[in-house]
């Protein structure tokens, strides 16, 4: 096993040959190069000598972590759709879908768009996908890493179980990505220099209750909105049910930091509900940005300040934003976080009049106990 370090982010698209992902079982340890970029934290630890459970809805919620956890390998067949190299070729009702859809896409209008045939019009939406869905798995990797920071530096006992359970369900979400990127898609995009940025600003602040705002308000919020639409928008059967296993995970972990931080926040000088104030809005506004495709663009060609300009004229992601927003910003009052100060900022943003949506910390335990699967629950009643 050989691992290069690299002084900074890769910044290639990465393909794979047919079947690789089967094949890696096989490999032995000298085939394998891991490729690393080494991040520095003065993470603080605390052990905890109480071992009380003090909030029995933070223990409620691990004790579910426990007992609907799922195997990606064993819950999902993954046979439903063939791998990206074995696709059979399209039917007339699919043909006429795909120029459908070209027909009436966002993009028409964009002079380079435009100038493209049909197969590298489709290519492209190819790409666009796949980078998206590359983003998830890389914001999927950052949330294990800030998991397993909670593990240590989370004051109280039952934290520090919740942060292990939540560890092992990111664990989850990362191999089951994976493994989608590379039998379905075929390749994957590097992290987003604004999700990079984003995950680094959390990752490596040494406080605590700021790695528990940056990731279970603001990257846990940015990914129940994401996976949510992702699910309504795809017919990709492997994809959607996998999305809909993971957002009963994600749902858990906001649910935590909401009710979990909401207590911690009370406790603070105004000086101190200020600075993580502070640190939201900032990790709002790294989110907001991180939604450019400008990798996506420069691999066609494309002047990616032109694509811009085009995605915000048209609107392309003001309704993710929207969805987005409405789940942080209810959060961020709720936990005490929409202080005087940051008000005025958030409100610049344009998105202050999502505060009094549903928020998180409201537990639906009726939905958040529902067996993964219908027939469990039939099973259950009968």
């Amino acid at each position: 096993m050989s691992i290069k370090i690299l002084d900074g982010t890769p910044r290639n698209i990465v393909r794979f040959d047919d079947s690789e992902y089967d094949k890696a079982e096989k490999y032995t340890r000298e085939d394998i190069e891991h490729v690393a970029e080494i991040f520095n934290t003065p993470l603080t630890g605390a052990y905890n000598w109480d071992y009380t459970v003090a909030d029995n809805r933070i223990k409620r919620l691990y004790e579910l972590g426990k007992k609907l956890n799922w195997n990606s390998e064993m819950d999902i067949d993954w046979s439903r759709t063939p791998d990206w190299d074995k696709r059979p070729a399209l039917t007339t009702e699919q043909k006429e879908a795909q120029e459908q859809f070209l027909d009436e896409n966002p993009w028409n209008g964009f002079g380079p768009f435009d100038e493209m045939t049909t197969t590298k019009k489709l290519e492209f939406f190819q790409h666009d996908n796949a980078w998206s869905l590359s983003q998830f798995l890389h914001g999927e990797q950052g949330a294990l890493l800030v998991a397993s920071q909670l593990c240590s530096c989370a004051p109280t006992f039952n934290a520090k179980l919740y942060a292990a359970s939540q560890t092992f369900d990111e664990a989850r979400h990362v191999e089951f990505f994976n493994k989608f990127l590379q039998k379905k898609i075929g390749f994957t995009y590097p992290v987003s220099r604004g999700l990079k940025s984003l995950l680094d600003k959390i990752l490596t602040d040494p406080r605590w209750d700021l790695k528990f705002i940056g990731m279970q308000i603001v990257i846990e919020g940015l990914a129940l909105a994401a996976f949510n639409t992702a699910r309504s928008e795809t017919d990709h059967e492997v994809l959607k049910e996998g999305l809909e296993l993971i957002i009963r995970d994600e749902a858990r972990h906001v649910s935590f930091g909401v009710n979990y931080l909401e207590e911690h926040v009370k406790s603070l000088t105004p000086e101190g509900k200020n600075k993580r104030a502070e640190f939201a809005y900032e990790a709002c506004i790294v989110a907001r940005d991180r939604l450019v495709q400008n990798d996506v663009y420069r691999h066609f060609g494309w002047d990616p300040d032109a694509a811009r300009d085009h995605v915000l004229a048209a609107g392309l992601n003001s309704d993710f934003l929207n969805f987005l927003f409405t789940r942080i910003m209810p959060n961020l009052k709720q936990i005490g976080l929409l202080t005087d100060e940051i008000r005025p900022k958030f409100e610049e943003m344009g998105i202050l009049e999502f505060e009094d949506f549903p928020t998180d910390g409201d537990i639906d335990w009726s939905a958040m106990e529902m067996p993964l699967y219908p027939e469990e629950a039939k099973t259950a009643t009968a």
